[in-house]
């Protein structure tokens, strides 16, 4: 048998940008992308403390070392710039696996979304 845990997270980021006429997705700086252990194209769990909005997107890598974090698409109405938001990706696992397993937890600095 199989289950779903938290693969990463990244706790309490800033929005910086809503683009509602882009495809899609959410672009997340590549540093915090890397630190957590999210691809691109990775299905993301986006959760608004502001608004308690709950949404899933995929992600793309922004320019690195920006802070960047922008809802694109149909997304961009769920949020506000300045919003603070957490994001979690999940992995399914035997559950003997996922008793020892570590997620990847990230917390930027909240003002900067740039690691500490």
């Amino acid at each position: 048998m199989q289950i779903e845990v938290v693969k990463s997270k990244i706790h309490r980021v800033k929005v910086t940008g809503a683009d509602l006429n882009y495809i899609g997705s959410i672009t997340i700086d590549e540093d915090l992308m890397d630190a957590a252990n999210v691809i691109k194209g990775e299905k993301v769990q986006i959760v608004n403390n502001n608004n308690g909005e709950r949404l899933e997107t995929y992600a793309i890598p922004g320019p690195r070392g920006s802070g960047e974090l922008t809802l694109n698409g149909a997304a961009a109405r769920k949020v506000a710039v300045g919003d603070i938001l957490i994001l979690i990706t999940y992995a399914r696992m035997d559950i003997e696996e996922a008793k020892s397993f570590n997620p990847a937890l990230v917390f930027p600095n909240e003002e900067t979304n740039l690691l500490k």
